[in-house]
């Protein structure tokens, strides 16, 4: 296996199986990576050296027994989560400043991929109770973009991100509550699945932010995304929404057939000013055409989104303020988080009720589209990823619109509970990497896997990588 660039993670996996590498020259060569771009790209915030040492060398122990290894599809694969997921023996901080105690048990999410054999190296940074595309806070410092460290690779999962686009680990798992995978995938040039709400399981939160927020991973094709869903999916006894399974691995390895592809630029409404960049535009449309040119019926068309903002803020709020009572000490949150967490509590009630009782409603609505087309391709983003810091002195109000006109196309998914996958669409002016989401309705993953996979083959964006970390600090 190549020494200078991570392999991806289906490869990784079938390497450590066939007997090619050990488990811990990869964790080894991992933690190597991870400590030399730790000033530079600050992707971590914790590093779990030791104790990931040890369960590689447990791995090579069983890899040595010899296989079959059923159900063990990434035994001895070292791999990072955000954090926002308990890992046992470590804090969960989830991007905020104060002594948090270390968990005494994994979320069932990350006792998913021990189950699969993974070797969990560490904890990835991410913004302040997830709220913003930018991974920046006094708790851990600015998160930078592997193709360009003027700038973010979005947020909140952006540490994930940064750690797979810069080959620090094969894959990562982050979590979406606002298009939090899907932002800082499209920002850093990845592939990431939100998957159905439920797919992946919140627990020890029988649901996340109030069903807005699910866990899903990031990974540079199509096919290492979909081993990692597979591996983590799965529901524990307490969650509340339990969707029946899907193999997107297998998925990844199918023609999707001819479909009916909506070409969606309408942003939803939010009463706020936004813009879709002309780049970003070409290059979305760009991967239309060759939707099209791939023998796909491909027309511009867009969800009847309606007030559909009016259904996430109250949950996404209140989910702040649930999240704010957990931390050892308040006062060291942003002021900005402080506010929202406030809101959260007036908007718990009745608000948050009615919210909740509007997504039926809602699917019809949105899901109208489905009636005449199978999929949706939309910006992920309306701009290329900001310049660190842009976002970081703003008051809250002028957080949220700067936010809303950079990232107005992804949360109205999350209200829905629907899958989406973005896929690298090119890059712009800077080196900066912009993506595309394939939208499905519910139970739609391995469609829109099996999609991606096909798009993939064609524009083989797998080939391209950021350019060495001391380069691109010359070139930001």
């Amino acid at each position: 296996m190549s020494a200078d660039r991570a392999e991806g993670l289906t490869r990784t996996a079938r390497a450590l199986a066939e007997g090619e590498v050990s488990s811990r020259a990869l964790t080894e060569r991992a933690l190597a990576r991870i400590e030399a771009a730790q000033p530079s790209l600050n992707a971590f915030k914790r590093v779990r050296a030791e104790a990931a040492l040890a369960e590689a060398d447990a791995a090579d122990r069983e890899l040595a027994a010899g296989g079959p290894f059923p159900g063990r599809p990434l035994l001895g694969v070292p791999l990072a989560v955000k954090d926002d997921m308990d890992v046992a023996g470590e804090p969960t901080a989830f991007g905020c400043r104060g002594d948090f105690p270390p968990k005494s048990e994994d979320c069932e999410a990350v006792r998913r991929l021990r189950a699969s054999g993974a070797v969990i190296v560490g904890k990835t940074n991410t913004c302040e109770l997830g709220q913003w595309p930018f991974t920046e806070g006094p708790g851990f410092g600015d998160t930078r973009n592997p193709w360009n460290p003027g700038h973010t690779p979005g947020g909140s999962s952006g540490g994930s991100a940064a750690a797979v686009a810069a080959g620090l680990v094969p894959a990562a798992l982050g979590s979406d509550g606002a298009g939090s995978v899907r932002i800082p995938a499209a920002w850093t040039h990845l592939v990431g699945i939100k998957p159905q709400r439920g797919r992946i399981s919140t627990w020890p939160w029988p649901e996340a932010f109030h069903g807005i927020t699910v866990n899903g991973p990031l990974a540079r094709t199509v096919a290492d995304a979909a081993l990692l869903l597979d591996a983590a999916s799965g529901s524990h006894r307490g969650d509340l929404h339990r969707p029946p399974a899907v193999r997107a691995a297998e998925a990844a390895t199918r023609d999707p057939g001819r479909l009916r592809i909506a070409l969606s630029l309408r942003m939803p409404f939010t009463a706020t000013p936004k813009r879709l960049h002309p780049a970003v535009r070409q290059r979305v449309v760009a991967l239309a055409d060759r939707l099209a040119a791939l023998g796909h019926d491909v027309a511009e068309a867009d969800p009847d989104y309606g007030r559909i903002g009016l259904a996430f803020v109250p949950r996404a709020t209140a989910g702040i303020a649930e999240w704010a009572r957990h931390v050892p000490d308040s006062s060291l949150l942003d002021r900005r988080t402080r506010e929202a967490a406030r809101m959260g509590r007036l908007l718990g009630g009745a608000p948050l009720r009615l919210a909740r009782r509007a997504e039926a409603a809602l699917h019809r609505r949105v899901g109208a589209v489905f009636s005449t087309y199978d999929v949706v391709i939309a910006p992920t983003t309306a701009t290329p990823p900001p310049r660190i810091g842009a976002l970081a002195e703003m008051s809250g109000w002028r957080t949220d619109q700067a936010m809303i006109a950079a990232c107005p196309y992804a949360w109205p998914w999350n209200v829905l509970g629907w899958p989406g996958v973005n896929v690298p669409a090119g890059r712009v002016a800077g080196s900066l990497p912009v993506g595309a989401q394939l939208l499905g309705p519910a139970g739609s993953e391995p469609l829109l896997v099996s999609l991606a996979a096909q798009l993939e083959a064609d524009q083989r964006w797998y080939e391209q990588w950021p350019a060495p970390a001391q380069e691109a600090e010359r070139a930001a």
